[in-house]
């Protein structure tokens, strides 16, 4: 096996509590696997060469602990991050599992559970703050609605920027140095869930009274249940500056979700998604962890669970040694000239000029709209570099 695609703390390479941890329970199955405590999985993570954790606080603890259990489960957690090293870069809140949020949390239509969602997110906030998480995600699974006379949807809207608007004065209020992360999904739970794409979370958010402090985390598979291209997806948050975090997994196309590990399914999606994610890096436009979002098949026991996590790493690197390989190459770089691709960034009216210069502009129709593109020879090569022969 390549060294080289084993992974380091340089690679910032981290999971979710609940993607390890899922039980792989469905709706057509009861869980094929025993429930795994948060502090077990830190430490196995660990080995593997992650170097981070993100959590819901009911990952770490039960809905319905007492605190006495709670702290208790906390401290575990806390201890094995202590004695691994691995660092909490983000934390989110379930607001879905338990059966009160049936309709939802920020947008519920009764009013006592949306106080009582918003005040979750809180509690659970101060503890992702003490862990020392920078980004904490907003998944809003079951946001929504089956039938559309089930939900006020403009309603929903202001209720959900009420929420994020309240969440944003906590933790300026408290000094807590955490930004927000937005995750888009288009359906599963819900039949039609709010903010369903990362175009809609964009727009959302400039309606909001602290917009600087809510970002994106967009999701592989579930752009890609959209039907959407997730890599030209964040290049675009990248682009506003709101690409705060990324969950990576693999995905077949528009169906449910799967949660693959990253690598499967759509594998030229995943070059391209790396070829995205290592240009935003080398820009300063993304600064987060490289994070997996996945579940282990539920035909795997215990073993095949790190199996599968440790290969999201070693997919992620092996991909991106060959977007590295398919940028350097000098055929790849005259390919890409003479696609044209680099006139793009060129500006299409020069310093000085204005409209009145444009509007009389013509060229020769007949020669550009006779020339070719050149797409097919750069795309050849690209896939070349994928399949391993270049």
């Amino acid at each position: 096996m390549n060294d080289s695609y084993a992974p380091t703390p340089d690679d910032k390479f981290s999971f979710g509590l609940w993607t390890v941890g899922w039980a792989a329970q469905d709706v057509f199955g009861p869980a094929t696997r025993a429930p795994m405590a948060a502090d077990r999985a830190v430490h196995e993570l660990a080995k593997i060469g992650a170097y981070g954790v993100n959590f819901h606080d009911n990952d770490v603890f039960e809905f319905g602990d007492t605190a006495a259990d709670r702290d208790r489960k906390i401290a575990a957690f806390r201890a094995a991050l202590d004695a691994t090293g691995l660092k909490v870069t983000t934390a989110t809140t379930n607001l879905f599992g338990h059966p009160v949020f049936k309709d939802g949390a920020f947008t519920h239509n009764d009013r006592d559970v949306r106080r009582f969602a918003i005040a979750k997110v809180m509690r659970n906030l101060d503890l992702a703050a003490e862990l020392g998480a920078r980004v904490y995600v907003c998944w809003g699974g079951r946001e929504g609605a089956e039938s559309g006379g089930a939900k006020d949807v403009q309603a929903a809207l202001a209720r959900m920027k009420e929420a994020f608007d309240v969440l944003g004065d906590y933790v300026t209020e408290q000094g807590y140095d955490l930004r927000f992360a937005i995750e888009p999904k288009p359906n599963e739970p819900r039949g039609h869930i709010l903010l369903p794409t990362i175009g809609h979370a964009l727009a959302f958010i400039n309606e909001l009274e602290r917009p600087e402090l809510v970002g994106i985390n967009p999701e592989v598979g579930h752009e890609e249940m959209s039907g959407l291209d997730y890599a030209t997806g964040i290049r675009q948050a990248m682009w506003h500056g709101k690409l705060y975090h990324i969950d990576l997994n693999g995905q077949t196309g528009p169906r449910y979700d799967q949660d693959l590990r990253f690598g499967a399914g759509n594998v030229g999606g995943a070059f391209w998604t790396v070829d995205a994610i290592e240009d935003g890096i080398a820009k300063g436009q993304y600064t987060g962890p490289i994070h997996f979002d996945f579940k282990p098949p539920r035909t795997e026991d215990d073993a095949g669970v790190w199996v599968s996590a440790a290969a999201c790493m070693r997919n992620y690197k092996i991909l991106r040694a060959k977007v590295r390989a398919f940028r350097a190459d000098p055929e790849v770089r005259a390919a890409r000239e003479a696609a044209r691709v680099d006139q793009l960034a060129v500006p299409t009216l020069a310093d000085t000029e204005t409209w009145a210069d444009l509007k009389d502009a013509t060229i020769d129709v007949d020669r550009l709209a006779a020339k070719g593109m050149a797409f097919e020879h750069l795309d050849q090569l690209a896939l070349e570099h994928l399949y391993g022969v270049r």
